[in-house]
């Protein structure tokens, strides 16, 4: 991954973004149970697995049923590589899949780091604003003069009253709560359009280009269209191609 992000970082430009979105795996996870992006549980990775599964065993001094730590580790190699590390988002998912275990949680979350090249960079932070919640409407629709609010000894003007912005809404949290959106072409996990659409909106402009280098079935290339944008998608797997293909000739894209 480190050596695939050098050649990104190449192409990418100077105040550019790059939007990782990582599962983790389990060290003794059955063969293809994991979460890659928008190929999860494909043959190839099947493959891969059984042609490790004893060495998996003892991969890195794990232990077996250890949790792997995959997007961390990958974020602390691309940090250590030059990146600039400026976020970690957690995509949380309210309808996960099932799993048949009885000793932990259920998965519903995955991470999606916020990686640049340099300090400072383009980010729209007003495309993906927030709504305001009601609760901070009435608190904002207040008489702000006459508000007495609460003192802290290091603010020195004052006592902290409530402030905000009722027209353009809050800024973006950390923690985005979309739905997985299965894809009727696709035996496995594709994106939900409102994940790569966040990212889009925020790290580009009209007319830039969206550049996926893991397309898949080609969630990001869709929304980076439909939203104005040019893009590139690199992917290896024929099959992926073909369903890519197909899927830009259609018009309905998901089922549900």
């Amino acid at each position: 991954m480190v050596e695939v992000f050098r050649q990104i970082k190449r192409v990418l430009k100077h105040d550019g973004t790059v939007w990782l979105n990582l599962g983790d795996s389990y060290n003794s996870s059955p063969a293809g149970n994991k979460s890659w992006g928008d190929g999860v549980g494909s043959n190839k990775y099947y493959e891969v697995e059984k042609i490790h599964q004893k060495e998996k065993k003892n991969f890195g001094g794990l232990k077996p049923k250890d949790l792997v730590g995959i997007p961390w580790r990958v974020a602390f190699a691309l940090q250590q590589d030059g990146w600039y590390l400026r976020q970690d988002i957690i995509w949380h998912k309210p309808n996960p899949m099932p799993e048949s275990i009885t000793d932990r949680c259920t998965k519903s979350h995955e991470y999606i780091f916020l990686l640049t090249k340099s300090a400072k960079y383009f980010y729209d932070n007003d495309a993906i604003r927030e709504r305001t919640k009601e609760s901070t409407l009435q608190r904002l629709n207040q008489n702000i003069n006459k508000q007495s609010g609460s003192y802290t000894p290091s603010k020195g003007n004052g006592n902290m009253k409530a402030v905000g912005d009722l027209e353009t809404g809050r800024n973006k949290r950390s923690v985005w709560k979309i739905n997985t959106q299965p894809y009727k072409e696709a035996h496995f996990a594709v994106f939900p359009p409102e994940l790569p659409e966040l990212c889009i909106k925020a790290g580009s402009s009209e007319g830039d280009i969206v550049l996926d280098p893991f397309f898949g079935s080609g969630t990001t290339g869709w929304v980076a269209q439909r939203l104005g944008r040019k893009w590139i998608g690199i992917e290896l797997n024929e099959e992926y191609i073909k369903i890519a293909e197909k899927r830009f000739q259609q018009r309905e894209l998901f089922v549900g």
